[in-house]
C-alpha cells in the first residue's frame, strides 16, 4: 500500500491559515496596521450586517474607530486554484467585547477570496454574514 502524496497545494493551504491566524492575532491586540497587512489595497468587505466597505484604508478605519469589539476568523475550509493564484476560504466569525477570550455577542460565517502576489497570500474580498447575537449583540442594526 502506497501513501498518497500531500497535496499540492497543502503549503498554500497552510499559508493562508496562517495568516488568518496571524490577523487573528493583531485584532486581538489591536493592531490596526497588523490586520490591515493582509488585505489588498482595493479590497472589498461586505460587514455582517450588511454594510460595504472598500478599500485597504477604509477596513483598516473600522478597526481604529471601534477597538471595543474583537472579531475572530476561524477557518472551516481552504480551497487553492490548480489554474490561477486563488484560494478560497470559508469559516466562522464571531465578535467578543473587550477581548477574544470573552463570550461572543455576534457571530455567522464568512468566506475570503484570496490572491498571491509577490508569493504572499493577500486578502482581496470577504462577506460575512451575521446568523446569531446575545447580548449587546442583538442591538446592533443591520442594513436592510
Amino acid at each position: 500500500m502506497t501513501t498518497p502524496a500531500p497535496s499540492v497545494h497543502a503549503a498554500d493551504v497552510q499559508a493562508i491559515r496562517a495568516a488568518r491566524y496571524a490577523q487573528n492575532e493583531a485584532i486581538a491586540v489591536g493592531d490596526a496596521d497588523g490586520t490591515a497587512a493582509f488585505w489588498t489595497e482595493d479590497v472589498v468587505i461586505r460587514r455582517g450586517l450588511g454594510p460595504l466597505v472598500v478599500g485597504r484604508e477604509g477596513y483598516r478605519q473600522l478597526f481604529v474607530s471601534d477597538p471595543a469589539v474583537i472579531y475572530v476568523r476561524v477557518p472551516t475550509a481552504v480551497e487553492v486554484s490548480d489554474q490561477w493564484p486563488l484560494a478560497f476560504e470559508t469559516g466562522e466569525w464571531s465578535g467578543h467585547p473587550g477581548s477574544a477570550g470573552a463570550p461572543a455577542v455576534i457571530g455567522g460565517r464568512y468566506s475570503a477570496q484570496w490572491v498571491k502576489r509577490n508569493g504572499r497570500w493577500l486578502i482581496r474580498a470577504e462577506v460575512f454574514v451575521a446568523l446569531t447575537c446575545s447580548a449587546v449583540g442583538c442591538t446592533f442594526p443591520a442594513t436592510p
